[in-house]
């Protein structure tokens, strides 16, 4: 049983929004409290799927987790952690890959973690050779066990000496949840920067962590024996404030980002005014508009931050599909992420894939048979089609084009967009969306 959004296009979105914590730093947070020896409160909390799956995590882990009814505010005491069996991670965890970064903290507290076989959104291979690599190198015992791996650390953690050979968000946040109680000195190079990482940096040296950021990608953690709990407010969203802003471009509308930050989003406003959109930030957000005639084509290449991030790039593929001219966008963050575009094509837009480096630079991916290029021709009239949403910011892509498009579309799997988007329903309404909401039958 699912449900089945209508939408009837040819309407600009316009009114407001707010953005609210952080998809990509608040989960994480949660974790981080499992390491402190008393309560910790993390503020700016969205109503979002992937914070209800890690409360269910931590909540069979042990952990009190309390919100606040008026502020949204949570409370997190990990003060009775414990072992879970995997029948209730399981029950838990469903198709997020967050699990794997209960094992640093689970080992400092309760010297073991399983975590069961992952899942998440289908945009590339995502494996978490990365993490185990890790969590061996400070002395972790990894053991493939029926539906997933436990993980032990008869001789406790040890700082170490690390380089990743891509900057990989999860790896890094692997490494600081793990680092902080190590006995030691851990380094690690080739290290991702994004903003989200420098927000649990300063989430865990609340906690009383020594960390050490160095403008070569360079991470220095000292051990410390023990940590305590944390006050923190999570910084905004920015991957939903840029796709708020693309549906702003795509819909020819005019929406204002109540907690959109202007420094987390440079590289997105540098693209967003060259291809024609219009931006003014104020002290409590920004307002996106489209600002008039034709959208102008680009050249684009994603890239880890301070680059233009892969979030944001497919998205602003719809508003390219409305450019005069041809657009090319080169993927170097995931390999698979272009298989949204299917249903931009059946809408109407003409977009062809290529293996090759379409980009400046040659990228990882280059070699390895990936539809990683996309050439995008425009402007093309886009009418309603049905699709399935395929993952998370691929599924806002699809619904901001069938809002722009002539006619009706329908869309399945909408539940995933509840994953990163707080209130998505509401928020579409208030900015004048024709949407409808209805349940499948069986």
């Amino acid at each position: 049983m699912g449900n089945l959004l209508t939408i009837n296009g040819g309407k600009p979105l316009e009114g407001r929004v707010t953005v609210r914590g952080a998809k990509n730093l608040v989960p994480k947070a949660m974790v981080a409290s499992l390491l402190g020896s008393k309560p910790s409160v993390l503020r700016n909390v969205p109503e979002i799927r992937d914070v209800e799956i890690v409360t269910g995590l931590l909540s069979v882990h042990g952990v009190k987790v309390t919100k606040d009814p008026e502020t949204g505010d949570l409370s997190l005491d990990p003060a009775a952690t414990k072992s879970a069996t995997s029948s209730e991670i399981d029950a838990h965890a469903g198709d997020s890959r967050i699990p794997i970064l209960f094992c640093g903290p689970l080992m400092h507290s309760i010297g073991e973690a399983f975590i069961p076989d992952l899942g998440g959104c289908k945009i590339g291979d995502r494996p978490i050779d990365f993490h185990l690599t890790v969590l061996r190198s400070f002395g972790a015992v990894v053991e493939k066990r029926p539906g997933g791996i436990h993980i032990s650390a008869p001789k406790g953690l040890t700082g170490a000496k690390l380089e990743l050979p891509y900057p990989s968000v999860g790896a890094t946040e692997q490494v600081l949840l793990t680092a902080v109680k190590a006995e030691g000195i851990t380094e690690l190079k080739g290290a991702a920067v994004e903003p989200e990482i420098h927000d649990l940096i300063h989430i865990l040296q609340k906690m009383g962590a020594i960390i050490t950021v160095q403008t070569d990608r360079t991470i220095r953690i000292e051990g410390v024996d023990q940590l305590t709990g944390f006050n923190h407010r999570a910084i905004p969203d920015r991957n939903e404030s840029a796709s708020w802003a693309s549906a702003a471009l795509v819909t020819q509308g005019d929406i204002y980002v109540e907690g959109a930050i202007q420094r987390d989003l440079t590289a997105f406003l540098n693209t967003y005014r060259k291809i024609g959109g219009e931006f003014e930030v104020d002290d409590d957000g920004i307002r996106f508009w489209h600002g008039g005639g034709r959208l102008k084509p680009l050249v684009l290449e994603t890239n880890v931050h301070p680059g233009f991030m892969t979030d944001w790039q497919q998205p602003l593929v719809v508003a390219l599909t409305q450019a005069e001219g041809v657009s090319i966008v080169h993927e170097t963050v995931y390999e698979n992420r272009f298989g949204f575009t299917d249903a931009l094509v059946r809408m109407g837009a003409s977009i062809q894939l290529h293996r090759e480096c379409l980009g400046s630079v040659p990228c990882r991916f280059g070699q390895r048979n990936f539809l990683h290029s996309a050439v995008i021709s425009g402007p093309t009239e886009l009418h309603g089609a049905d699709f399935d949403i395929p993952d998370l910011r691929g599924g806002f892509s699809h619904l901001i084009a069938a809002l722009a498009a002539q006619g009706t579309s329908r869309a399945t799997g909408i539940e995933i967009i509840n994953r990163g988007y707080e209130k998505f329903m509401d928020k579409l309404t208030g900015l004048g969306a024709d949407v409808e909401l209805s349940s499948l039958g069986r």
